[in-house]
């Protein structure tokens, strides 16, 4: 296929939409939930490049990131979890993100990696 090729590839971007994908889906969020202490959701909206987000964080900073296919659907997941739920676009994300984020980005360059 080309660089410039018209053909689209829409699973790129949209929400998982088949049954595995979703259950997937769901199995790695909870998964992380039950192995990480003071999770928190926080709903990524949709955007003309990302379809909508729910983004984990963990107390420590450590965050995992899945589509989903609307707040509702994160917010449900929240729901069944018991974890507090926040729209990123009123809260922004914790420090803690960050703070994480840097602490990998030294490991990595400690270790040689990129």
């Amino acid at each position: 296929m080309g660089l410039f090729s018209r053909r689209k590839h829409p699973a790129a971007n949209d929400a998982p939409t088949d049954r595995s994908a979703r259950d997937a889906t769901i199995a790695h969020l909870k998964e992380f939930i039950l192995t990480r202490v003071g999770v928190e959701a926080y709903v990524e909206p949709r955007t003309n490049s990302t379809p909508t987000t729910v983004m984990l964080v963990a107390t420590d900073g450590e965050w995992t990131r899945r589509r989903v296919p609307d707040g509702e659907a994160a917010a449900q997941i929240a729901r069944e979890m018991n974890i507090p739920i926040y729209d990123v676009q009123r809260t922004g994300y914790p420090q803690r993100v960050r703070d994480y984020n840097s602490r990998q980005r030294l490991a990595r360059k400690k270790s040689g990696g990129h």
